[in-house]
């Protein structure tokens, strides 16, 4: 670069050499200057005037000179008015780099037969050319320098379409008080590296690797389940797999080849949803627990009616992949989703959703009873269920720091075939109350407060095993977290669940469960 940075100066010189008209008639002359010209400037030395180290003012010659020439052959744009500005002081790089634009606009206004060149002008440019022929030269080499940065750049960056994006996270876990093993400190971690691919600009395939081995504490109930604790091994697998691309200028679409979920086509308005990296640190109070009837494979859609309102519809199904009889896209576990969300100010939204699934009705949260096929199976019965549920979400943004919202859910289970037990309905509802204050003692921090009632069966006429499966007392759910960021790429949050009466049983003394959450972003 640097070689064709001086042949276009040179060239330019040369052009300038002789008269306007020999330069335009006779280009041969031009170039036969061009070895002695590069032979010039790379004898360039040191400095020999003190001169040459002052900033150009706009009392100089050679400002006034370059002035003029940008004035009259707009060389330079660097206003949105198209002006050139010459009411400061320029170092004798920025000067030079002014002047070669200006040399390399009126080389293509001579070399295209122009006549508008005056010659007058050469003659300012030659002095110009002879008086800044170091900082030119060095305005060469610094471009040199760029461009094999840049060349290193693209050699060894990751892909031209493929944005890689890292979340790890560690967690020290510990409870106390319930009714599982002894208490226990633990030590886990979860990986998630996402792939970003856009083919068009607007579309996003994401595929996402994830390996863990973090394990929610043992206390005998799904209450308080973590929501970066999925247990594992830390085998890395395929997590996430969702292509996502828009039709037209009001409709989204979401594809999902394995763990979608009801986030990739539908707001789950809670401004603690951070699916576990960030906010909220359990299952339950990361989003209305309805949520978590709908995943894995499947396609989504969300159509903007105007700026303030969407419906995001979706279907899923977890064994979409399986050929075998009862499985399937269509003749398996399904869920069905549909939601309008509705934002009629920008500090206020909320949503109204309704699921139905086949098959699916446990939800990760809760008591025991509430997952109510896994109760079933636990007690010596199966059943397949239908259920339909049905939720109300709201965030209100008080201000810039604090951050009201919450929700109701409630789910009707009916069994529509059974074994090993008597009844066929429950009604599960839980609620929840959040508090977020963002910005809380620094930029980028997050303090946040939930408090609810984890799914709790609070109607039931279904007996196994001898146990009914309606809840007989309330727990509630008590949760807390600080988010701090020590610097862009890295966070701690310390935090715990509170949990009174757990698995909605007064005979259960309280449990505490608490953690240390680190983030490392990348």
């Amino acid at each position: 670069m640097n070689r064709l940075f001086t042949v276009t100066t040179a060239l330019s010189v040369a052009l300038v050499g002789g008269s306007l008209s020999e330069a335009i008639a006779v280009p041969t002359n031009s170039l036969s200057m061009q070895d002695d010209l590069l032979t010039q400037q790379d004898s360039i030395g040191q400095v020999n005037s003190v001169f040459q180290l002052r900033d150009v003012a706009p009392s100089d010659w050679a400002f006034d000179a370059l002035r003029n020439l940008v004035e009259k052959y707009n060389c330079i744009v660097g206003y949105p008015d198209g002006t050139f500005r010459g009411n400061r002081s320029l170092s004798r790089y920025e000067f030079a780099a002014g002047l070669n634009a200006c040399m390399q606009q009126i080389e293509r206004l001579i070399v295209g037969g122009g006549t508008d060149v005056d010659a007058a002008d050469i003659t300012r440019l030659r002095a110009l050319v002879q008086e800044f022929e170091a900082e030119l030269a060095t305005l060469g080499a610094r471009v040199d320098d760029i461009e094999g940065r840049v060349e290193f750049l693209e050699d060894h960056q990751f892909s031209t379409t493929t944005k890689l994006e890292g979340k790890v996270i560690f967690a020290a876990i510990g409870s106390g008080g319930g009714a599982g093993d002894d208490d226990q400190i633990t030590f886990g971690n979860r990986v998630r590296l996402n792939l970003d691919t856009s083919f068009t600009g607007e579309d996003n395939l994401r595929v996402r690797l994830q390996a863990e081995n973090a394990n929610s504490p043992d206390i005998g109930t799904p209450e308080g389940n973590l929501a970066f604790a999925g247990g594992g091994t830390n085998d890395v697998v395929v997590d996430a797999l969702v292509y996502a691309f828009p039709l037209g200028e009001k409709l989204n679409v979401a594809i999902a080849a394995n763990a979608g979920a009801s986030d990739d086509f539908a707001s789950t308005i809670n401004y603690l949803d951070g699916d576990g990296n960030e906010g909220a640190l359990s299952t339950f109070g990361t989003r209305n627990p309805i949520y978590y009837l709908i995943e894995d494979k499947g396609i989504g859609f969300d159509y903007a009616f105007s700026d303030k309102i969407n419906l995001g519809v979706g279907y899923m199904a977890p064994d979409a992949q399986d050929p075998s009889e009862g499985n399937g896209l269509f003749n398996g576990a399904y869920g069905a989703m549909a939601q309008l969300h509705v934002k009629p100010v920008d500090s206020f939204e909320f949503g109204l959703t309704y699921l139905n699934s086949y098959n699916i009705s446990d939800t990760g949260t809760g008591s025991s009873r509430s997952n109510i096929s896994e109760f079933i199976t636990d007690n010596g019965g199966t059943a397949t269920t239908t259920t339909n549920s049905f939720g109300i979400e709201a965030s209100w943004m008080l201000s810039e720091r604090f951050v009201l919202g919450g929700w109701v859910g409630y789910s009707d289970v009916s069994l529509e075939s059974s074994a090993g037990l008597t009844g066929d309905e429950a009604e599960i509802w839980n609620w929840a109350a959040t508090l977020a204050f963002p910005d809380l003692g620094k930029d980028g921090a997050l303090g946040g407060l939930i408090v609810g009632m984890e799914p709790r069966v609070t109607d039931s006429n279904i007996t196994v095993g001898g146990l009914s499966a309606e809840d007989s007392d309330t727990s509630l759910h008590i949760e807390g977290f600080y988010q701090y960021p020590i610097n862009d790429n890295i966070s701690i949050m310390p935090g715990f669940v509170w949990l009174t009466s757990p698995d909605h049983n007064d005979s259960n003394d309280s449990v505490v469960i608490g953690t240390i959450r680190t983030l490392f972003s990348f």
